[in-house]
């Protein structure tokens, strides 16, 4: 069983189910000045029941409903003696007969993977989706199916079985405040007053403040979240400069960059679980009401430059509202209403006093120490280790403006760069081609603006979107090319003005591809399923809207027939991605499967022993070396250790962009 087919098998349970994805909401910052600090707070999660346990509540129907229903398994056990002579039979219950069969499947799966057998597990998981999509039954019909379809796609998403052959297709990246502000680290004594100290000293044109809560943050940016920390440390290097322009002539705190820090990490593709994008975390709605724009071509919520100023204008308004930028950061996370509200109903202007008297969300509450912490530690970069941190440098490019759309593969040929140079340079765009109507920034390699725009003078406007330009290598002939591009010689040469059959090394060709061989209008969208849980006010465009999805999609996904989502609890959805190179969907998703799919096994048994690592395999006549991420660890420092280059180690690990603990990393030394 193909991995695609049971992604496929979840998406059409989705569908049917309406298994959403779970997004805890978009949380804004909160500025102000309190003379107290609330106490510490230590987080104590409750433990998660083992998947035994899990299975069993899952098959056994609830006592609440059906107090004199068996449990699955009991009703599928031989009956005794009484039973038989009782005089009336207990009911067949087909709900709990199948929600048995589709657990033995999943355990059994369960099992496989813990064994490293993932072709065996894909295979049960496979059966247990096939159960539950066969079945006659309707999943919404009855609570104990919903929960059983629940645990299981919960369960094997967690898995990341779909990425071992996607992942170089996945190009979004978790927002880091989703992980961060679900937990409340408690104080480190030697932390806080080290921290303290550091403020004394610590020039910041925000208020700073230490309390027990920052200091949690600042622990746990020291510790466990030590790796988010320096990815997002390293990776403000390329905006910091621009960032800080803007900060600066929009007339707000340019600590504020440190907002954006804690939010997305400083990555424009950065998605929160409601659909919060960018490296501001905007909704939809609210970039829409600072002048971001948002359609099927493109999103300038991704744009870092437009979208640090609409913050700022943002971040301006809720200051002059509420006078304090501790509450203003606060109203950015969870809305100015609900910091209006809790201010108007205690009395208090002040962010530590609603603190304290609990009438903020856990999100916003938690929002400005995570800000705190962060701004702190990036300012004193040295006394908590990152002075060595290699620094992401800012990219030159040259614009462009353009008023036809072009694909960036046309691009990308024209200027002799790659598709993905092109989307690193242009996030804003959703898909391989610009906007179909009006004006845009088109941005390029340094360098290149000039090349660009001879070479595109040769495609007529209105085939730009289709026609390419090729660059001819040792062996092209036309009809080589013709073959290759599945188009006639004829058209090659007259597009070209040919005369002859020889073809000149590097020089450029004109290859016109009919308009119906490439349809550049198909979004792509990842194969697994993101669950969204429905919340008051929500609506089919207004979902959409935030996820970059059409409403179009997302209504067949989900069986939808209407915007209402009245009853609706959950809803399933894929995220657009951001495709890869035509290398990349055609070599790798062969090679990359394999290679992943024969180490998975010994890549389990490695994160569970991190000493085994820097292993070598000399099985191709190359060393070949298998090392296992540390905490704090990055691609920089790991590139910098093998002397070898962060593009190096992502050709080699399908294009890796987040670092855990435990991970196992392929690393082919520079030759």
């Amino acid at each position: 069983m193909q991995v695609g087919n049971l992604q496929v098998r979840i998406a059409m349970l989705a569908a049917a189910v309406l298994a959403g994805s779970s997004c805890s909401a978009k949380k804004p910052v909160v500025v102000a000045h309190a003379a107290t600090a609330p106490p510490a707070i230590t987080a104590s999660p409750a433990d998660p029941a083992s998947p035994a346990k899990q299975a069993q509540a899952s098959a056994s129907p609830p006592s609440a409903r059906e107090p004199n229903s068996a449990p699955a398994q009991a009703q599928l056990a031989t009956p005794t003696a009484e039973a038989v002579s009782s005089t009336t039979a207990p009911a067949p219950d087909p709900v709990a007969d199948l929600i048995a069969r589709v657990e033995r499947e999943y355990q059994a799966g369960m099992d496989a993977y813990q064994a490293g057998q993932t072709d065996s597990a894909k295979q049960h998981f496979d059966s247990a989706c096939n159960a539950l999509l066969d079945s006659k039954l309707d999943i919404r019909s009855d609570n104990r199916l919903e929960q059983e379809f629940e645990r299981i796609v919960t369960g094997i998403d967690k898995l990341n079985l779909g990425d071992l052959a996607d992942a170089d297709a996945q190009k979004s990246e978790p927002a880091p405040i989703d992980e961060t502000n679900g937990i409340t680290p408690s104080a480190d004594a030697k932390t806080k007053a080290k921290a303290q100290a550091e403020i004394k000293a610590t020039h910041s044109d925000l208020p700073l403040m230490m309390t027990d809560q920052v200091a949690g943050y600042i622990s746990y940016f020291s510790t466990h979240g030590r790796g988010t920390f320096e990815r997002a440390y390293a990776r403000s290097g390329r905006y910091h400069d621009m960032m800080v322009s803007i900060l600066k002539e929009e007339g707000v705190p340019q600590d504020l960059i440190y907002l954006a820090q804690a939010e997305s990490g400083f990555h424009p593709l950065a998605v929160s679980r409601v659909g919060a994008r960018g490296i501001w975390q905007f909704m939809a709605s609210r970039a829409r009401g600072y002048g971001l724009q948002h359609n099927m071509w493109v999103d300038e919520r991704q744009d870092p430059a437009k979208s640090t100023r609409a913050a700022a204008r943002h971040l301006r308004d809720l200051y002059a509202q509420f006078g304090d930028w501790y509450l203003a950061m606060a109203a950015y996370n969870s809305g100015p209403g609900t910091v209006q509200a809790a201010v108007k109903r205690t009395g208090y202007a002040d962010f530590w006093e609603l603190y304290q008297r609990n009438v903020l969300p856990k999100e916003t509450r938690n929002y400005v120490p995570i800000i705190l912490a962060v701004t702190i530690m990036a300012k004193n970069p040295s006394q908590y280790g990152f002075d060595d941190v290699n620094m992401d440098e800012p990219v030159a490019y040259d614009e462009v403006e353009i008023d036809y759309p072009v694909s960036l593969r046309l691009v990308a040929e024209c200027v002799d760069s790659t598709t993905e140079q092109l989307q690193d340079l242009n996030p804003s765009l959703l898909r391989l081609s610009t906007p179909r109507q009006g004006k845009f920034e088109l941005r390029l390699p340094a360098g290149t603006r000039d090349t660009y725009r001879t070479a595109i003078a040769s495609i007529p406007p209105d085939m730009r979107l289709w026609w390419r330009y090729h660059k001819v290598e040792p062996g092209d002939t036309v009809a080589s090319l013709a073959h290759s591009y599945r188009v006639s010689a004829k058209s090659i040469e007259t597009a070209n003005h040919l005369e002859g059959a020889d073809l000149e090394q590097n020089a450029h060709l004109i290859i016109p591809i009919a308009p119906s061989k490439h349809p550049v209008d198909t979004a792509t969208y990842a194969r697994r399923i993101t669950r969204y849980h429905v919340r008051r006010g929500d609506t089919v465009e207004s979902v959409a809207e935030n996820f970059g999805v059409s409403p179009k999609m997302l209504r067949r996904w989900n069986g939808l027939h209407s915007d209402s989502l009245q009853g609706r609890r959950v809803l399933a959805l894929h995220l657009p991605i951001s495709p890869g190179s035509e290398k990349t969907l055609t070599a790798s998703r062969t090679s990359l499967a394999h290679r992943r799919t024969s180490e998975v096994a010994s890549n389990e048994v490695a994160a569970e022993n991190p000493r085994a690592s820097n292993t070598e395999d000399s099985s191709e006549g190359t060393a070949v070396l298998r090392h296992t991420v540390r905490s704090g660890e990055t691609l920089y420092s790991i590139a910098t250790a093998y002397k070898t280059t962060v593009a190096a180690l992502k050709r080699s690990n399908g294009n890796v962009a987040i670092l855990r603990p435990g991970m196992i990393l392929i690393v082919q030394p520079a030759q």
